[in-house]
């Protein structure tokens, strides 16, 4: 050491020196190793603090070495100076094993293809399942019960793991909720995974694999005039379940079929599926395809469309992009969830503050194509039947939305059938006259009652 290394207390006994060996053999590996860790002192003391040299009365500290090394031993080499034992030699750690998760359902239940194709071949159009229920059907608007057993946990989780990745079912543990769509060889299916009370549970929506026309389902001729318009918004609206996406898959399919245009469908998920014949298709779902409506909207702008599909208007950010994009020469098809041609006006006006509506007011009355407005009603042979609210934006229409005259369009509606405008009401009658519903179901269905038994009666 140096003097200014050395502690104020008295001074540290010499070095031991190991006696030399006799000739031809070798030293000790413990005698090297105290030689190295002689050695390496004076290097560790510098690294000393001066509290350290103060404080410390006895000889200098050996070097720090790592956890479980002699001293001065340098890393890797072992005390005896010989190869380390190989790991298996100490003592084994024993690692708990997860039991694998079962693959299948419960025994006595069915797999959930099973019930998937149970209900395709019976014309269902929803399957609900859930932990201690009872899976159950929805045909034609009426739930039915199944004589399925009830539904134990580990049979639900193995009918996740059929229609959702791993990612997807961790996805849903996390939120809770879970939005996706799946696709069997017969049909599409959209799917709905979401926690209650008794336990997870799943809604799936059956999508048949192919798209009805206009004729056959009956609708009005004037669908096709509103699909040969170039620029301009038309909406789509009706309660959750109310065939909204039939009727848009319909009038892209007749698009597709009669005219050369580029197509771009924004949706969450994708439901109908069209292939490319007249016109160029591109889907795009939120979540995978795109982050969001309006980012997906806004670049579509950028891609050369004529005709833009998006899935559901939900907020402000993209009724204005639909806005814009229909008053920039696209047409641009949407849905909402109101109940008339009138409501939807006014539920795309409450979207905006008092100081915005005025200029709203002008810019859906400049850019407005057509409201369609679209219920479902029992038939009389059991089936189900489309009726609407079908407003066409004449030059009319136009000043009564600048003017903010909703209840004078009804009345518009009413005397413009020549321009295939027609109310709910008026739907519903001639459905009635057809005899294809009954009174009741024309009461049951009108969004006003009172105005359906005045036509029943024929006071209008």
């Amino acid at each position: 050491m140096t003097e200014p290394q050395r502690p104020p207390m008295s001074p540290p006994p010499p070095p031991r020196v190991p006696p030399a060996p006799p000739p031809g053999m070798r030293p000790p590996a413990r005698d090297a190793a105290a030689t190295s860790s002689t050695q390496q002192q004076p290097m560790q003391t510098v690294e000393m603090s001066s509290t350290q040299r103060t404080a410390v009365a006895a000889p200098p500290p050996p070097p720090k070495v790592p956890p479980g090394m002699p001293p001065g031993m340098p890393p890797g080499v072992p005390p005896s100076g010989r190869p380390a034992p190989p790991p298996s030699s100490a003592a084994p750690t024993v690692v708990a094993r997860t039991p694998a998760k079962p693959v299948g359902p419960s025994p006595g239940q069915p797999t959930l293809r099973e019930i998937v194709v149970k209900a395709h071949e019976n014309g269902i159009s929803d399957i609900h399942v859930g932990v201690s229920e009872v899976p159950r059907f929805r045909k034609r608007g009426d739930m039915e019960t199944t004589d399925y057993p009830l539904t134990d946990e580990a049979t639900f989780m193995s009918w996740l793991r059929e229609v959702m990745s791993d990612a997807q079912i961790r996805e849903f543990e996390e939120r809770l909720d879970f939005d996706g769509v799946t696709q069997y060889e017969f049909s599409r299916a959209r799917i709905n995974v979401f926690g209650s009370m008794r336990g997870p549970a799943m809604v799936m929506r059956l999508i048949p694999n192919n798209i009805l026309t206009m004729e056959q389902l009956r609708l009005p001729e004037v669908f096709k005039d509103i699909c040969h318009y170039h620029k301009g918004l038309i909406l789509v609206t009706g309660p959750t379940g109310s065939g909204k996406s039939t009727t848009m898959a319909a009038m892209i399919d007749y698009i597709n079929k009669e005219m050369a245009k580029h197509i771009i469908t924004i949706e969450d998920p994708i439901e109908f599926v069209h292939t490319s014949r007249k016109s160029l298709i591109k889907h795009r779902e939120v979540g995978l395809n795109t982050l969001k409506f309006d980012n997906a909207l806004k670049a579509a702008l950028r891609e050369d469309p004529d005709l833009i599909l998006v899935g559901e208007m939900r907020d402000k950010e993209t009724v204005n992009t639909a806005l814009k994009a229909a008053q920039t020469g696209h047409l641009v098809m949407g849905t909402l969830h109101t109940n008339s041609a009138v409501k939807t006006i006014e539920r795309i006006l409450n979207l905006y503050s008092a100081e915005e509506q005025h200029s709203m007011k002008i810019a859906i009355a400049e850019s407005l194509v057509s409201i369609i407005s679209q219920g479902l009603c029992k038939t009389t042979d059991g089936k189900r039947a489309a009726f609407h609210d079908i407003l066409i934006n004449t030059e009319a229409i136009k000043d009564y939305i600048k003017e903010g005259k909703y209840e004078e369009i009804t009345g518009i509606m009413l005397a413009s059938s020549f321009d295939g405008m027609i109310t709910m009401n008026r739907a519903l009658l001639d459905l009635y006259q057809e005899g294809r519903i009954t009174e009741e179901t024309a009461l049951e269905m009108s969004p006003t009652p009172n105005e359906m038994a005045q036509f029943l009666r024929g006071r209008v």
